[in-house]
């Protein structure tokens, strides 16, 4: 048994297939002063061969698992585009007379072992990044072929040094049982990507491995534990066959789920819905029973592309995705761009702080005809569905009232085309920083609906950023300051009236449901992924067990102690479950 870390989950048992490694042959020789144009041309030409390629691995990985995941390859372009790691290259080539190639490769080794040498697990695995990066940029420059995966259709279970995005990307997962690395980690982008195409990974093997790996190989792959096994003995590859099939089950009998209710044990109804960015995403969310559609976000429609959409393209899509859901609320988030969401026709000023800067409603505050086309699309597809229409990173009431102002010039010049919307649309926010939760009380008399954003909530009033995994640890949602806020919104919103949802991680998270039901919180939006765990969560779980339990939480001082409390109380309620609910 070799422990290492487990990346994404699953079981695995297969025989192995070892990728090799990328062996480059170099020249050795200087160039003349005269051939400098040319190499600068043969280095332009890559790059441009590069970038295109990545777009398209891109764009194919999109249709596999949806936008949000794709967006990995923006990394893997901003690499090219960068202008020190760019300066690097030029320099070697202009100061030393070298090849392109050569180039490359010293500034690809230059990079990763700066890299490496810093104590950061986040960093060390961004070098992976630039490896697989400067790899195609190689490649194109010396003419070499692809390293390949086996042509026929016997399930392997893949084993390599370092996994790239781009060698990940090409992989059927119908036919990769799992995967073991030597390098990399949980937040690296190819566990990322793993774990959305569902492939069980165990990786950080390099210290542990005594004896090399050899294809044909057989293995057990636990990316639950962490845990790898060569040359298993029988008793092993029969625990791990029945566990195996105790997962797939589990899917299976999650799946049943799909068309009930998610009603507690005692009676109380709880709505699920989905966090969406693609009809591609919003198909699994139906198939996984989502009533509806709690968040779209729609800036991923103004990704990917030259020019920003114009009305009729973004009528047509929410259109769409109103006549999918069938009556169900479909809450369309207007365009939330800034931050680490950039557009690469729209420039941004340079901000020492873009999470706190120049984004979301900000933005379309400031170009309000840019606004008043997404808020014309919306409004006509109105008419044909239940939509709703929501604010992003709103912190004070005259956001909203700026907001309502523009959405009324939007409706009178439907009117004045003749073209038709609902009336009566509904209007909310979302409550994700820290000022709007706080004078709650004052925005409910503004809107129709609150929708809880717990991400940047969370981050916000912790002041963590999420993605830092040097502070990941502090990023804690169940701290008493978020629980404390996450109240205060929810008695704001009854006191008026006006309902409110989740739709951060939070909702998602199993472990949250007796805070929903304490907080009397009815609507939960989630990734299509956890449609299925949380409804059975609901399913076997008593409301007046999980209301007491949350009043306990809500009087504890530590998220630790809060934390520890849910996770046991989730795993008390299972066992005495089933995926049959009541």
């Amino acid at each position: 048994m070799i422990q290492g870390i487990g990346s994404a989950a699953g079981v695995a048992i297969g025989s192995a297939f070892v990728l090799p490694g990328w062996e480059w042959e170099m020249p050795d020789q200087k160039m003349d002063a005269v051939d400098l144009a040319k190499e600068f041309e043969r280095l332009y030409e890559g790059i441009r061969t590069s970038k295109n390629e990545i777009e398209y691995i891109k764009n194919e990985f999109k249709e596999m698992v949806g936008p949000e995941e794709s967006s990995i390859f923006d990394a893997h372009l901003a690499i090219l585009e960068d202008p020190v790691f760019m300066n690097e290259i030029q320099g070697i080539i202009e100061r030393q007379y070298k090849a392109a190639e050569v180039a490359v490769k010293e500034a690809i080794d230059h990079f990763v072992t700066m890299f490496d040498l810093l104590d950061d697990e986040y960093m060390k695995e961004r070098a992976i990044d630039i490896k697989d990066v400067g790899n195609r940029l190689l490649k194109h420059l010396l003419g070499a072929p692809e390293i390949t995966l086996p042509k026929d259709n016997k399930p392997y279970i893949l084993v390599a040094k370092e996994l790239s995005p781009s060698q990940l990307v090409h992989l059927n997962p119908n036919h990769v049982l799992g995967i073991v690395t030597m390098n990399g980690g949980k937040t690296s982008h190819s566990a990322i990507m793993a774990r959305a195409l569902g492939i069980p990974l165990v990786s950080g093997l390099e210290t542990q491995v005594s004896l090399p790996v050899q294809t044909g190989d057989l293995m057990v792959v636990d990316g639950d534990q962490g845990l790898v096994y060569i040359h298993p003995d029988r008793k092993i590859i029969e625990q791990y066959t029945l566990l195996r099939a105790e997962q797939q089950l589990r899917k299976e009998q999650l799946q049943l789920l799909a068309s009930v209710d998610a009603i507690t044990k005692d009676g109380v109804t709880l709505q699920l819905s989905s966090n969406i960015s693609s009809l591609k995403e919003l198909d699994m969310a139906l198939r996984h029973g989502a009533q509806g559609v709690g968040l779209f976000r729609t800036e991923f429609l103004y990704m990917d592309r030259d020019t920003f959409p114009d009305e009729e393209e973004q009528y047509e899509m929410y259109r769409k995705v109103a006549e999918k859901t069938q009556g169900h609320s479909v809450v369309i988030r207007t365009l939330d761009i800034g931050g680490d969401k950039e557009l690469d026709y729209f420039e941004l000023p340079e901000e020492d702080n873009p999470f706190l800067g120049y984004r979301a409603i900000r933005i379309c505050l400031d170009r309000e005809e840019l606004f008043k086309t997404q808020l014309r699309a919306i409004l006509r597809a109105s008419a044909g569905g239940n939509v709703k229409i929501m604010y992003p990173m709103i912190s004070s009431v005259d956001e909203v009232r700026e907001a309502n102002k523009l959405l009324a010039e939007a409706r009178k010049e439907l009117d004045l085309r003749g073209l038709a919307y609902d009336p009566d649309i509904q209007v909310g926010i979302m409550v994700e920083v820290p000022a709007a939760a706080m004078i709650s009380d004052l925005l409910a008399q503004e809107v129709d609906f609150f929708s809880i954003g717990t991400n940047d909530l969370v981050q916000y009033v912790l002041a963590v950023d999420r993605m830092n995994e040097q502070i990941a640890h502090m990023y804690q949602p169940f701290h008493p300051a978020v629980l404390r806020l996450l109240r205060m919104t929810v008695d704001a919103a009854s006191r008026a009236g006006i309902s409110v949802s989740v739709c951060g991680e939070m909702a998602g998270d199993e472990r949250s449901v007796p805070l929903w039901l304490e907080l009397g919180v009815q609507n939960l939006s989630m990734s299509p992924q956890s449609l299925l765990r949380v409804k059975h969560r609901v399913l076997n779980t008593h409301a007046d067990e999980a209301r007491r339990k949350a009043r306990d939480c809500m009087g504890m001082s530590s998220s630790s102690a809060i934390e520890q409390a849910l996770t046991d109380f989730a795993s008390s309620t299972l066992k005495t479950g089933s995926c049959g609910g009541k």
